[in-house]
């Protein structure tokens, strides 16, 4: 598995990110670790020259070329084949560098399609840097244990210490990625996926084949095998991307209906003309806020608000102007709340307001600046040219809580006050009987 990166640099630390640092670190530690190594046992000693390193460069290549998008990071490839494969041939020193060679090699085309310089840097330097000290480590781990190199045949303490190479280098490989993700401020979990993690494990075991394959078949058997595993590579690839694509496709499904069902809820609680809740969610509201008055022994306040003559507005200028009045009354009700108070429509076009911590002396003072902006909006913009002055008003009456309020009585005291207000001239507050 690759790191990628097909973003810009956007977040103005240019080439001072910390992820590109530790990629050109770690890609410097490789090629010292390679350099240090290969002077004292040297570079293709065995039977195999450049024409074999030439193959397996070739060969990497293709193996990371044959990949597909990780679900949460980075790139998925079967560059595990090459990379193993490499091992049991050649040896650890010339597997790492063959492979970080590749690695290297692979993302330089990302520039073609729009990604920054310092983008493909950060990913060549990282991917090179961390599949050479894998293979270097854990090959090296593999040689010193005794594992056969070239690989000619198996036996059972070989398929062990094979196990112990594909163990390690997936282990030290899911380390990698996780300081890559760490330093990009990404969760490590997004590395989890059963199906990713099967295919690198398969990688390996094929790659035991190939190995065997080289070293013991005829080079046309050779070919054919690498001709059967490179179709078997395309079609796993093509089903991967499909697979990718089905688990996007289901993942933004996913998201639409969790938005959907938000939405639902909303509207389940939101009264669709003014946004305001409805009664529904305020009968719920004002029962857990009595008992919460009654248990911290704090006040608690509602006012009832009851446009005046509304019936007239809709009659004489229209129900579409009596809705532009219902909606602009609710905005001037809310700009004058406290963040910590509820507004409701509560019927047609009476509003329930609470509030919490309040006493009905200070909720009256509240009340009274939505009475007046009321009073004193220029409404002129709803009436027709020419046309008579709109007038709007609003009655209100107060109720605050006791030991004993319940959701009914509490309601009852502010109704009645509310037709207190409109029998005594509309357009007040009434607080108190």
């Amino acid at each position: 598995m690759n790191a990628t990166n097909k973003n810009t640099d956007t977040d103005g630390l240019g080439l001072w990110r910390p992820d590109f640092i530790y990629s050109i670190v770690l890609f410097l530690v490789a090629v010292i670790a390679i350099a240090y190594t290969s002077q004292t046992q040297g570079i293709l000693l065995g039977d195999y020259g450049f024409t074999t390193a030439a193959f397996f460069v070739v060969f990497g290549l293709f193996t990371i070329t044959t990949g597909f998008p990780h679900p949460g990071f980075g790139h998925v490839s079967f560059d595990r084949v090459a990379q193993v494969a490499s091992i049991l041939v050649l040896g650890p020193i010339d597997a790492a560098w063959i492979n970080g060679l590749a690695s290297f090699i692979y993302p330089w085309h990302r520039l073609r399609d729009g990604t920054d310089l310092r983008s493909v840097i950060t990913a060549a330097c990282n991917n090179a840097g961390l599949m050479s000290l894998v293979i270097l480590l854990c090959g090296s781990l593999y040689e010193y244990l005794g594992g056969p190199i070239p690989l000619l045949s198996l036996d059972l303490r070989t398929g062990g210490l094979l196990l112990l190479l594909m163990l390690s280098m997936q282990l030290m490989n899911d380390l990698g990625m996780m300081i890559v993700l760490y330093l990009r401020g990404i969760s490590p979990s997004s590395l989890l996926n059963t199906f990713t993690t099967a295919v690198e494990s398969v990688s390996a075991l094929i790659a035991v084949v190939v190995a065997l394959a080289f070293t013991t078949s005829d080079r046309v058997n050779f070919a054919l095998l690498l001709v059967v595993l490179a179709i078997g590579m395309l079609v796993l690839k093509q089903y991967a991307l499909m697979r990718h694509r089905l688990e996007a496709l289901v993942d933004v499904r996913t998201e639409e209906l969790r938005l959907q069902s938000i939405e639902l809820q909303r509207q389940a609680h939101h009264d669709k003309l003014t946004g305001l809740v409805n009664r529904r969610f305020v009968d719920d509201y004002l029962r857990l806020q009595l008992e919460a008055a009654r248990r911290q022994n704090i006040d608690f306040t509602v006012a009832l608000a009851d446009i005046d003559h509304f019936k007239q507005i809709n009659d004489h200028y229209s129900h579409a102007i009596g809705d532009k009045v219902l909606r602009r009354i609710s905005q001037i009700l809310l700009n004058r709340c406290r963040k910590t108070d509820v507004v409701a429509r509560y019927g047609g076009e009476e509003f329930l307001l609470c509030f919490p911590d309040t006493d009905a002396q200070c909720a009256e003072q509240i009340c009274s600046q939505m009475r007046l902006a009321i009073e004193h909006t220029d409404w002129s913009d709803l009436q027709s040219p020419g046309g008579e002055e709109i007038k709007v008003t609003i009655s209100i009456g107060i109720a605050e809580s006791s030991d004993d309020s319940r959701h009914t009585t509490i309601l009852g005291e502010a109704d009645s006050r509310l037709y207190q207000a409109k029998h005594l001239g509309r357009n007040r507050i009434i607080s108190r009987d």
